[in-house]
């Protein structure tokens, strides 16, 4: 077969023989198709399969770890909760609303399809440096990117009303000719009503629920499989589109037939669409699969056979009915106002056979096309720019002036508040968000968790984090440093961290460079998720994050999104971001007298344009011990802030700018090292913490106990001014309000 056609679908040479070699034969163009689909890279985790391996995986609490459509823990002894990561990077790129819009639909129905009611969006985006448009060739500006991908997350999320209640962005020029798009969501559910998508008997009918199907989205697995080049714009046709008022309705469908015992299992209809969606059933039931394609309902004339199994509409959910609850389930449905059909039964054949009108369009072994998938050991090779990043000497810096400094800082549109980003979101649908975007993490009571009768004092904290500049500069432990990060956004509510859920994000894996970063950095994930006691539950792997011009290529930074989630006790006991009033003091504890380091930080990128170091090593029992000190100083702790993005300095300003008005601060730091490393370090195990002063010795014993350092460095106040001394000398006096407005108003500026 003609090698040009082999790469439409995605496909090398090498593996059409291996697929002639399965199933005794040439394939025709349905089944070339399917394999195409379920081959991908998107699909298979051919290249990336052997190091997942690595993550623990399992806890006393976990219930469904890797392997089902989301990850599900309980929380106690009757509710769990379910949640997933996904990207949806390449269709943001080529049609940025679209694209984003039904990665936020996606990943709702993969929590729905575990018999969870979705309650919270989360969304962590990568683009280029907005302030470099108009000077790219060959790239796209950054600007209208964004505000299409924003705008394709609020619209979704606000119409099918699941709050958006958190995430992140970073602004990076690795990023601006592919972007990243990972959506997460959380689901809660009765944790003996969980399902799984699979049959449980021979004979069941395979009803499809949802909206109709068209030809958008075709070959969109391949596409999210290879590179990116100039001849993009091409690919438009494979982006899907969403329709979230359709998928309100089949959240309320779907959650009905579950909860009247209708249904046996429930798989959603993603990448590979239909060939999808059936091959996974038939594969985790050990069953086979026969599909009638003329029962599928359309929304385009002429559509064949091929386009019908391949395509990737949108709001579309595959039931296992047993034959006697056929008539209710399409009853329901059609009560929801949505398309639904048998389209096919489980058999004991072990195939996936498709019919179209009587005539027999794909016979193939269903092992063949999900189970016997190529698994490449990809040579790996330590990239050869490492050992100069990591020669940087900070020390040859020379010093700038701190205010100056302190401002470009806060005003990049990493640090800068993204409130131009969520204010586009409803996040406080449905009444269950605690700490609104802006805080560390998102904090949810479940008031009414699965029914409105359900009274419960717990909750739940989600943080997303993932420093690309990190994994770049260190792999190994920049992976870990994701990790700790996102698990300490958590912890710092005074939440206990259960688990977590991972995207990992990376460049072209035929590149031995990348390899070695995509191993490296799932081993330091793996030893932090470890050392944490945060199983991996679920997860994505989004390879070929790579542009090519014609002149270079360009690979992102190896960027694995982490969202941890943790439990609340009592929800209302939440330790905020924010301080909360004049008069109290102000204190840093964890890893306050080392000497600080400012490789891969936002003040060596901003002033000086330079992304190197060494990033050294995190200390994992130390951060064992700060949750340890939250968890026993949690009733006098009034505010927690963690250092990372912009530093000490940032951290300790960001509580102060708090909601309409904002509080003062006079502070003083004794320190041996440069001014502007220890205050724009953000590589240090350390939390800002604010409290009463009578809860002083409290707070200092409990750290000291612990064996953490501790420095308090001052107080909040009512006046509008921001003092900082340095070893007795006055280095910053400023207003604070004008620091704030530099904060809020810088990413506005630039994206308006």
């Amino acid at each position: 077969m003609e090698e040009r056609f082999l790469k439409a679908h995605g496909l090398t040479v090498s593996e059409y023989k291996r697929i002639v070699e399965l199933i005794g034969r040439e394939p025709n163009e349905v089944e070339l198709g399917v394999f195409g689909a379920l081959w991908s890279e998107h699909c298979s985790y051919k290249s990336s399969k052997p190091f997942l391996k690595v993550f623990p995986t399992k806890a006393p609490w976990v219930i469904q770890g890797p392997g089902e459509n989301a990850g599900v823990i309980e929380i106690d002894d009757k509710y769990a909760v379910a949640f997933k990561i996904e990207s949806h990077n390449h269709p943001s790129y080529i049609e940025p609303f679209h694209g984003a819009a039904t990665g936020v639909g996606g990943i709702i129905r993969d929590i729905l399809s575990m018999g969870a009611r979705p309650i919270a969006l989360m969304d962590s985006l990568r683009f280029g440096d907005v302030r470099k448009d108009g000077t790219r060739k060959g790239i796209k500006d950054t600007k209208p990117i964004v505000k299409r991908v924003v705008e394709g997350i609020g619209f979704y999320g606000n119409c099918i009303g699941v709050p958006t209640v958190g995430g992140e962005a970073v602004f990076d020029e690795v990023y601006a000719g592919n972007p990243l798009v990972n959506a997460f969501c959380l689901g809660i559910l009765e944790k003996d009503k969980m399902f799984r998508a699979r049959a449980t008997k021979l004979g069941q009918k395979l009803v499809m629920v949802g909206s109709s199907t068209g030809r958008d989205g075709i070959h969109g697995a391949t596409m999210a499989s290879a590179e990116f080049s100039e001849e993009t714009e091409s690919k438009r046709p494979n982006v899907q589109i969403g329709d979230p008022f359709f998928g309100k309705r089949l959240i309320e469908c779907t959650l009905e037939v579950m909860d009247k015992g209708l249904i046996e299992g429930c798989q959603d209809f993603g990448a590979a669409g239909l060939a999808g969606s059936t091959s996974e059933f038939g594969s985790k039931s050990k069953m086979g699969v026969r599909v009638y394609l003329e029962n599928v309902p359309l929304r385009e004339e002429g559509m064949t056979p091929y386009e019908i199994l391949l395509s990737e509409s949108q709001e579309r959910m595959l039931y296992a009915v047993n034959e006697e609850n056929v008539e209710e389930v399409l009853k329901i449905a059609k009560k929801h106002g949505l398309e639904a059909a048998v389209i096919g039964e489980t058999t004991d054949t072990g195939r996936m056979e498709v019919f179209y009108k009587g005539e027999k369009v794909a016979d193939l072994p269903i092992s063949a096309i999900v189970d016997d998938a190529p698994v490449y050991d990809r040579p790996r090779k330590e990239p050869s720019y490492l050992k100069e990043v990591k020669s940087f000497n900070q020390d040859t810096l020379p010093e700038k002036n701190l205010l100056e400094s302190l401002e470009k800082v806060l005003s990049s549109p990493t640090v800068a508040k993204k409130s131009w980003i969520y204010s586009q979101y409803d996040h406080e649908v449905g009444t269950n968000t605690v700490f609104k975007p802006g805080h560390d993490a998102a904090v949810l009571r479940l008031k009414w968790a699965v029914r409105p009768e359900v009274k419960t004092e717990k909750g739940i904290a989600i943080s997303s984090d993932g420093n690309g500049k990190y994994v770049y500069l260190d792999p190994y432990e920049g992976g870990k440093r994701v990790v700790v990060e996102s698990v300490r956004n958590v912890y710092i509510t005074g939440a206990k961290p259960l688990a977590i859920t991972d995207c990992l994000n990376w460049g072209n894996p035929e590149n031995p460079e990348i390899m070695w970063q995509f191993e490296q950095a799932t081993k330091g994930m793996a030893e932090a998720c470890q050392k944490l006691n945060t199983p991996v539950i679920s997860g994505n792997v989004s390879l070929y994050n790579e542009t090519v011009l014609s002149d270079k290529r360009i690979n992102i930074y190896p960027t694995p999104i982490v969202v941890a989630v943790g439990v609340l006790e009592n929800v209302e006991e939440a330790i905020p971001s924010f301080y909360q009033k004049s008069g109290d003091l102000v204190a840093i504890v964890g890893q306050v007298d080392e000497k600080p380091n400012v490789a891969g930080s936002q003040y060596l990128q901003e002033v000086f344009g330079i992304v190197a170091g060494d990033i050294g090593k995190v200390d994992l029992d130390t951060e064992l011990k700060l949750m340890e000190f939250i968890q026993k100083a949690k009733k006098v702790i009034k505010s927690a802030h963690d250092v990372s993005d912009g530093g000490l300095i940032t951290a300790l300003l960001e509580p102060t700018f708090k909601g309409e008005g904002y509080l003062g601060l006079d502070l003083s730091i004794e320190t041996p090292y440069r001014p502007d490393f220890e205050l724009f370090d953000e590589l240090r195990s350390i939390v800002v913490i604010s409290f009463e002063e009578k809860d002083l010795e409290t707070i200092k014993t409990i750290a000291e106990n612990l064996g953490l350092g501790f420095k308090v460095l001052g107080k909040t106040k009512e006046e509008d001014n921001f003092t900082l001394k340095v070893n007795g000398k006055e280095v910053l006096n400023t207003k604070i309000s004008l620091l704030k407005q530099i904060y809020e108003e810088s990413l506005e500026g630039l994206l308006k």
